[in-house]
């Protein structure tokens, strides 16, 4: 890529310094005696001139030859330099969303001053935002899960035929068993289950899963229940059929190198939901429940336990089911955690299908609105002792944002390896769009709230969940009332 960075930096400088002495193209090019067509194949980085072309450039444009050859940009074009010498262009996953980087060198080289105050700008929110690399690569996963509305027939299909392929009940279960002979057999896996906290690294009890590279060997945390042991054979079997080569070597992930490990653990991820819970099964089931006109969620709890999967991977099924097969594409999936005893509520996973809906995680420096039903199960469930499952619906109602409504259902459990933790996983449908699919939603036994997205943007009055002053909705309406007394005062005196 060495190549491509020099010529778009020579062309970008040609084009600067040919505007700055007021030369067209054409001008140029009878100055050069080069092609009007060439000279713009080079300052769109295309093509790099010969050291003899370059001497008469030099010349007509009266610079130093050194001076054109630099790969040194001046300070109005430095950090379109600092983009272009680093890895980032190759580090974005452009092909996810049909664009080419020869498009978008393309782009920068058209209009290098508007894309180097572009590129200034993501910088300075990125700082003030602390967005890191990976919260980046994470943002671009969720885009290309929105893009395609998180759901991928290549990847369902592929469920599918691995079913067919090893004979698997009739009914496409596929048993802890089954999964790890193929495992073995197949692709030549050693599976050892062991409690990680034998490791002697605190860090490590923590996770579910070590993958060893070099020796094919899984070690499976010894204290995950089932339906985790489960997702984790499963998500094994996505790597090897999908014959996907970069990946991720824990579970839960720690960190990852590359975006390609990152996509790859999804494609994996999506692969073990579609194997547990296959398509066509899970579909009856959510045509059942969705023709049922009484709001009733122990309906919605036999599906849960029918599966023995948990809550989440139940709702995130859901989330790849609902736009293709009902046409329901604004939703929104959510997980929450927070720690026994506290008041504070941590957004860890998120996605938003069709529009951006509240709540988003760049607001965790606030305070989440406490009438969320995705709060309420948390502390539902910490009034429990043991095992319990809280679950939960309502409809919540946005009277700030448009009055926008959604139709929300949560569910809670505690974190089998941090014991001291929460976590609510939870699925919201736009009600409008979603209430001709689903005939329960329009049973007026349903509980309605008023929501807002954080308490310090929320103008409800007297509430009495509120953990915080709503100090962002008043500023709001202070700028808002000093736009009218400008404008009054400007009408006033252009009488």
């Amino acid at each position: 890529m060495q190549e491509e960075y020099i010529k778009l930096i020579f062309g970008l400088k040609l084009k600067q310094i040919r505007s700055s002495k007021d030369l067209s193209l054409f001008k140029l090019s009878k100055l050069t005696g080069l092609s009007k067509s060439y000279l713009n194949e080079i300052e769109k980085g295309k093509k790099y001139p010969k050291t003899d072309k370059i001497v008469a450039l030099a010349e007509a444009l009266e610079v130093p030859y050194d001076e054109l050859v630099s790969l040194k940009l001046d300070k109005n074009l430095a950090p379109v330099a600092e983009i272009l010498q680093s890895n980032l262009l190759q580090e974005i996953p452009l092909e996810l969303f049909g664009i080419e980087e020869r498009d978008l060198i393309e782009i920068i080289s058209n209009a290098p001053m508007k894309v180097n105050a572009f590129i200034s700008t993501l910088i300075e929110i990125g700082n003030n935002y602390n967005l890191t690399r990976e919260s980046f690569f994470l943002a671009s996963l969720r885009s290309f899960q929105e893009a395609n509305d998180n759901y991928f027939p290549e990847i369902e299909n592929s469920a599918k035929n691995f079913l067919r392929e090893y004979l698997v009940d009739s009914d496409d279960f596929v048993s802890n068993e089954v999964m790890e002979e193929i495992l073995k057999e197949e692709y030549n896996y050693t599976i050892v289950y062991k409690d990680f906290s034998l490791f002697g690294a605190k860090d490590l009890a923590k996770l579910r899963s070590i993958f060893i590279k070099e020796k094919k060997l899984l070690y499976i945390n010894l204290i995950s229940d089932n339906d985790q042991k489960r997702f984790i054979l499963a998500k094994e079997l996505g790597y090897n059929y999908l014959d996907l080569k970069e990946r991720l070597y824990t579970f839960s992930w720690a960190s990852f190198e590359t975006f390609d490990q990152l996509l790859n653990n999804f494609y994996a991820s999506y692969f073990a939901g579609a194997l547990l819970l296959p398509e066509a099964k899970l579909l009856k089931d959510m045509q059942d429940l969705f023709a049922v006109e009484h709001h009733d969620l122990s309906k919605f709890q036999e599906i849960l336990g029918k599966y023995t999967e948990s809550p989440e991977t139940v709702y995130q099924r859901m989330t790849n089911l609902l736009p293709k097969h009902f046409n329901i594409r604004d939703l929104f999936f959510l997980r929450l955690s927070t720690k026994v005893g506290s008041n504070s509520f941590k957004l860890t996973k998120e996605l938003h299908l069709n529009q951006q809906q509240s709540p988003q995680a760049n607001e965790t420096d606030e305070h989440y609105c406490r009438r969320w039903v995705s709060l309420n199960v948390l502390k539902g469930l910490e009034k429990h002792q043991d095992d319990h499952h809280e679950i939960s619906a309502q409809i919540s109602l946005y009277p700030f944002n448009n009055n926008q409504k959604y139709y929300v259902i949560s569910s809670a459990t505690k974190d089998p390896f941090n014991p001291n933790y929460l976590r609510s996983v939870t699925i919201g449908v736009l009600y409008k769009s979603a209430q001709r699919k689903i005939k329960f939603m329009n049973d007026p036994s349903i509980p309605v709230r008023e929501v807002a997205v954080t308490c310090e943007n929320c103008g409800m009055k007297d509430c009495v969940e509120r953990a915080a002053d709503p100090i962002r909705f008043e500023k709001d309406i202070r700028n808002k009332r000093l736009n009218v007394t400008i404008n009054d005062f400007i009408k006033e005196q252009s009488k």
